[in-house]
C-alpha cells in the first residue's frame, strides 16, 4: 500500500508539536513532521478543516521533507480567537507566527494553502516573514474575492438573490449534525467531484463536521466579505495554482483571475472532474506539485535556489 493510499483514519505522527502565540495573544496549534534539516514545506488548511486535511501530503513528503502544518484559529486543536477575532489580518498574523516559530532565520520553504489557507497566503503576501521564508507558493482551490457572487453551490441563476442566499449559507448557525449517508451526500455535492471515492468523502465529512460551530460561523462571515485582490498582486513569489473543474465553492473562474494577476505565475492546473477538496481528491497531483516546487526553489541547506533569485530580480 502506497503512502498516498493509506487509510484516512491513520494520522501521521509529528516529531514535534508546539503552541505558537499570534500577534493578539491567540494560541495556534502546530505540528512538525519529517527529518530535521530537510527542505521545508508549510501547509495551511481551509475553512472548517484542520491539520488532518493534509494527511496524504504529510505522509509522502515527511519521508524527505520537513513539513509544518497548523490548525487555523478556532479549528482543530487551536482555540477560539483572542482579541483579534476572525479576519484576514488574523489569518496573516497566525501564519507569520508559525513561520517565525518553525523556521530558522533566513530558511526558505514552499508555502501551500487550500481554500481559506490559500487566502491566508494572499493575505500575508506583504508580510516580512513571508518575504523572509517564502521560496514558492501553491494555491489550491481558492479565491481572492466575490466568493458569494461566483459560488455555484446553490442551483440558482447568478444575481443578487443567489449572492445573498450563499452568504446566509456560509454564516448559517445550524449544526451540521452527525456524519451519515445524508450529510456525506450533501458535503460531496457542495465540495467534491462526482467521482470522488467514498472513503475520501467520508474523511472530508469527518473533518468538516468536527469544526466548532462558532469558528465555522465567524469565518463564514469573513469569507462572505472577502476582498484580497490587491494582495494577490503583492504575492511576489513563484506561484502555482490548482483548481478542480467541478469546484462549486470556488469555481475555476477564481483560479483564472488569480493566475492572471500574479506577478510570478507558474501557471494554472485545472483538474478535470475534481471538486473543491483537491488535496484529498487528487493527493498525488498536489503532492507532486509541492515536490516540484521544492526541487526548483529550495536548496538542500534551506536557502532559496538560484531560480528563485532570478525570479525576484525579474519582478524587481
Amino acid at each position: 500500500m502506497s503512502r498516498l493510499t493509506q487509510l484516512p483514519g491513520t494520522p501521521p505522527v509529528p516529531v514535534r508539536e508546539l503552541s505558537v502565540v499570534s500577534a493578539d495573544g491567540s494560541r495556534v496549534h502546530v505540528e512538525v513532521h519529517g527529518p530535521e534539516g530537510a527542505p521545508a514545506v508549510v501547509l495551511t488548511h481551509g475553512w472548517t478543516c484542520n491539520t488532518r486535511f493534509w494527511d496524504a501530503q504529510v505522509r509522502d513528503l515527511a519521508v524527505d521533507h520537513r513539513v509544518v502544518v497548523y490548525d487555523q484559529r478556532g479549528h482543530g486543536r487551536t482555540p477560539a480567537a483572542g482579541p483579534g477575532g476572525y479576519s484576514t489580518r488574523a489569518l496573516a498574523d497566525d501564519l507569520e507566527a508559525v513561520l517565525k516559530a518553525t523556521l530558522a532565520p533566513g530558511q526558505k520553504a514552499v508555502l501551500g494553502g487550500h481554500s481559506m489557507g490559500g487566502m491566508t497566503l494572499m493575505a500575508a503576501a506583504g508580510r516580512a516573514a513571508v518575504r523572509e521564508h517564502g521560496a514558492a507558493v501553491l494555491l489550491c482551490s481558492t479565491g481572492s474575492s466575490r466568493l458569494t457572487a461566483e459560488s455555484l453551490v446553490l442551483p440558482l441563476r447568478a444575481g443578487a438573490l443567489r449572492t445573498r442566499m450563499t452568504a446566509a449559507v456560509l454564516a448559517a448557525r445550524a449544526p451540521l449534525g452527525p456524519v451519515n449517508a445524508v450529510s456525506k451526500a450533501i458535503l460531496k455535492y457542495a465540495t467534491m467531484g462526482r467521482g470522488s471515492a467514498p472513503e475520501r468523502v467520508d474523511a472530508c465529512a469527518r473533518i468538516v463536521h468536527a469544526c466548532p460551530r462558532g469558528a465555522r460561523v465567524a469565518w463564514g462571515h469573513v469569507l462572505a466579505e472577502l476582498d484580497l485582490e490587491a494582495r494577490v498582486r503583492e504575492l511576489r513569489l513563484p506561484t502555482a495554482v490548482i483548481a478542480g473543474t467541478e469546484d462549486r465553492l470556488t469555481p475555476p473562474v477564481h483560479a483564472r483571475a488569480i493566475e492572471a494577476a500574479l506577478p510570478q505565475s507558474l501557471g494554472l492546473t485545472e483538474l478535470a472532474g475534481m471538486g473543491h477538496m483537491t488535496p484529498v481528491e487528487a493527493p498525488e497531483v498536489v503532492t507532486a506539485k509541492l515536490r516540484e516546487l521544492v526541487a526548483e526553489y529550495v536548496t538542500v541547506d534551506g536557502a532559496g535556489s538560484a531560480a528563485a533569485a532570478v525570479s525576484e530580480e525579474e519582478v524587481a
